[in-house]
Formats: C-alpha cells, structure tokens, sequence
C-alpha cells in the first residue's frame, strides 16, 4: 500500500514537473502546493455551509484530494483545468462521485455551474498566474468568478507575487492578504468576497 502509494506520488510530480517545463507560464511553478499552503487555504473554508466548491487549475489535484476529504457527503467539487494531460489524469485517479472534472477555462465558470444545474459557489479557489495573462482573459476570469460566487462567497487566490492585488481589488468588494513562505516559492494569499 505505501509503495503504491510512493508510486503514484512520483508520478504526479513527473506529470507535473514534465507539464512545467513544457507550460511555465501556465503553471508557474515546478512543484505543487506545499502543505503548509494547503492548510493556509483551507482554514478559510466553512466546511458545514461549503456545498458547492470550485477549484480553477487544479493541476495534478494536490489541493483537490485536501478539498474532497473535509467535504460534505452531499457537496459538489468542480475542478477547470486547461491542460488536457492532467484533465486525463484527474479523471484516471479521481472516482469520487462529488468531484466533477472539466477541460474548460475558468472564465467559463457560470457555464459549467448552469451544466451541473447549480446558480453559484460557495468557494472558489484558484492558484492560476494571473499575472502572465492578457488583460481581458484576466478581467473575464475575474469578472465570471465574482458573478458565479454567493454573496458570502469567497474566492480564495494564491500566488507568487502581488501583481494581481490591484485586479482583485478592481473587481471584489473586500480582500484580506496573508502569506505563506512555507512553499516553493512563497505565496501570497488574497481572500476576497464579492
């Protein structure tokens, strides 16, 4: 059981190491979230109201597998990923019935909600670079995630430098920053609510 467990562990961090060098500015880094990260993101979740949850860029589902086992028997987790490689192995690794993997953007996030017959997320959270994309992707991606929230939602960003702050603040009503060093690189966090 360890050893399969070891196993699949080196194969994520080649699936996600091979990705980083093919896709740097789509990933950002070349190893996944930290636990220390990870623990820092999802002390901000209320896990008895948290039915819908969406995780933008998921990658090799480090975070997701942390979301999934706090979850509620009867909440939905939905995943956007990009990269069709880690779409395939999400899919492959994942049978949970709660998690529902998508190959979509995350500016289609209404869309996605609508499919699933849901209006709005409790949470949102993503680790995509928001700072290496165009502008109107970045304002789109911004502006459907605000929209797709409750009003006590919140979206809940890690990245590797501020350059998105003035973006969230253009966007959400109020944002609260931390930071977490424990991580390869360094995050900042941006909690924001619409």
């Amino acid at each position: 059981m360890a050893q399969t467990r070891s196993r699949s562990r080196s194969n994520q961090m080649l699936l996600f190491a091979r990705n980083f060098l093919k896709h740097p500015v789509m990933l950002g880094s070349v190893i996944p979230s930290s636990r220390f990260l990870i623990h820092h993101i999802l002390r901000q979740i209320d896990w008895k109201r948290a039915r819908v949850i969406v995780e933008y860029g998921p990658g090799v589902g480090t975070i997701t597998r942390h979301l999934l086992r706090r979850m509620a028997p009867d909440a939905k987790m939905i995943v956007l990923e990009m990269n069709g490689e880690f779409v395939d192995f999400l899919r492959s690794t994942n049978q949970d019935p709660r998690l529902h993997v998508y190959h979509r953007s995350a500016a289609d996030v209404q869309e996605v909600l609508a499919e699933l017959g849901l209006s709005n997320a409790d949470y949102i959270i993503s680790g995509i670079p928001f700072s290496t994309m165009p502008d109107e992707v970045r304002t789109s991606v911004l502006e459907a995630t605000r929209a797709a929230l409750l009003p006590d939602g919140s979206f809940l960003v890690y990245q590797f430098s501020r350059a998105v702050f003035p973006h969230l603040k253009r966007i959400f009503g109020r944002i609260r920053q931390e930071f977490e060093p424990l991580n390869i690189l360094p995050a900042h966090l941006f909690y924001c609510t619409p």
